[in-house]
């Protein structure tokens, strides 16, 4: 090879180490800060639906009443009970299934709910946030949806109904966030060193990374932990009480 040969090739090699190193980072960022924002709109959107639907059940509240009375006034006891039965399974479709005291993890937290409940997947969810924490609103939207929609889709797997399980633990622990997702899973997930891998398709782990990231933003502590059937994710973020 001749000097000038090996000269070009050697500024390739550079060129390329130094796309690799200045180019990649801002091009993973863009591609998850493109991904936070699709998911605080599909986030909002859920929301949206839900309280649609409040409104709607709201604006009909007046001829339900005028219906149980004409039911009542013509002594017909049992279909008043069965209008009741009906509208009670409407309003539980619709209405507030958690109050934790924030809006904004209420509103995340209950459009989620709505949704696993919806995919017959049993839940037991206990949270308590006060409302003026110091995380941000569109932060706590992005890590609670992520990990419940991760949860989700884990579930979703497993074909038996009745094996599928999400249980949700937020409280604040020592003036810290503590948030805890567990759910069933089928088999035991995947890990490229000390990296979980996601099953999800078409967003390449990104809603993993943005977890990773708003941990580390508000210098938090993050452990994931799996084994057969079962993933788990523990978070805690120091609060400026």
């Amino acid at each position: 090879m001749t000097p000038l040969m090996a000269g070009i090739v050697f500024l390739l090699v550079l060129v390329n180490l130094l796309l690799w190193r200045f180019l990649m980072p801002w091009y993973v960022e863009r591609r998850i800060m493109r991904f936070q924002n699709e998911l605080v709109d599909r986030h909002y959107d859920e929301v949206e639906v839900m309280y649609r639907k409040m409104r709607a059940w709201r604006h009909d509240y007046h001829n339900h009443i005028q219906a149980l009375k004409a039911y009542m006034s013509l002594s017909r006891y049992e279909q008043a009970m069965d209008y009741l039965d009906g509208l009670d399974k409407d309003l539980s479709t619709v209405d507030t299934v958690l109050k934790t005291g924030n809006v904004m993890v209420d509103a995340i937290l209950n459009s989620k709910l709505s949704m696993i409940q919806e995919r017959e997947i049993a839940v037991d969810a206990t949270a308590l946030v006060p409302g003026d924490i110091s995380v941000s609103g569109i932060d706590l939207a992005v890590l609670i949806g992520n990990l419940l929609d991760n949860a989700m889709e884990a579930c979703m797997e497993i074909p038996e109904e009745g094996e599928r399980f999400i249980r949700i633990y937020i409280d604040i622990i020592k003036k810290q966030l503590y948030i805890s997702v567990t759910n069933s899973m089928k088999g035991k997930a995947g890990r490229r060193g000390e990296r979980f891998l996601s099953r999800k398709a078409g967003n390449h782990g990104f809603g993993l990374l943005r977890i990773d990231s708003i941990v580390a933003k508000y210098g938090g502590f993050l452990n994931r932990q799996t084994e057969e059937g079962v993933f788990a994710t523990e978070i805690t973020l120091p609060l400026v009480m």
